[in-house]
């Protein structure tokens, strides 16, 4: 399976718009879309102007945003569609529920980190706790009464230790999530509804693109 290994801000470029893969950067006037507002490569400004979209096209891009935006790959991205096909309720509501409920994502929610890169690196390396056991595995599905914390252990850290001194103003956390600010913990009090995701997408070109 291959892995993206080059400049994540060529991704925002591709698509048209900021995907928040970089944190404070993407924030700031370094971000390259700022100054490029047109595809990467070599006749990047003038395809934005001349190429026409195809309802394929679009359907393709909006699937490729998303998993971009959570950082998955197409393999894991299929299997999470078959699931959303399976769950009650719209497919495409679903799906991003699947997403949302990832342990990656929940980290950089709650806002121990600044990016979803940076929070599936916390949880790789261990620092991450579900319910007072660890959980190394970015993908792990949280369900409402589960608990997030910081290992006793890498509260020790330099990171965490400069965390704690402004956790909770980087960013407001969704309301399924119960966050206390003081001891860098979050609960999952219910499952994520649309209206709490705030990424700009289109989800049923998804469902579209996946029922071809």
């Amino acid at each position: 399976m291959a892995r993206y290994t080059d400049a994540v801000c060529k991704l925002c470029r591709r698509e048209g718009t900021k995907l928040f893969l970089k944190g404070d950067r993407c924030f700031s006037t370094k971000c390259p879309l700022e100054k490029k507002n047109y595809p990467p490569g070599q006749h990047g400004p003038t395809r934005r102007f001349r190429r026409k979209v195809s309802d394929y096209g679009r359907q393709l891009r909006e699937k490729q945003k998303v998993r971009r935006i959570y950082g998955v790959y197409e393999r894991q991205f299929r299997r999470y569609f078959r699931q959303a096909v399976k769950a009650k309720g719209m497919t495409g509501t679903a799906l991003l529920q699947l997403l949302e409920r990832r342990l990656d994502n929940v980290v950089f929610r709650m806002g121990l980190a600044t990016s979803r890169a940076q929070a599936r690196q916390l949880v790789t390396h261990g620092h991450i706790m579900v319910n007072g056991h660890k959980v190394d595995i970015a993908s792990y599905s949280v369900r409402p009464g589960d608990v997030i914390t910081v290992s006793e252990r890498s509260r020790k850290d330099r990171y965490f230790k400069a965390l704690a001194e402004d956790f909770g103003k980087r960013q407001s956390p969704p309301k399924w999530l119960s966050v206390n600010s003081d001891e860098m913990t979050a609960s999952v009090v219910a499952l994520p509804e649309r209206e709490d995701i705030d990424i700009t997408i289109n989800e049923q070109l998804i469902v579209e693109f996946y029922s071809r």
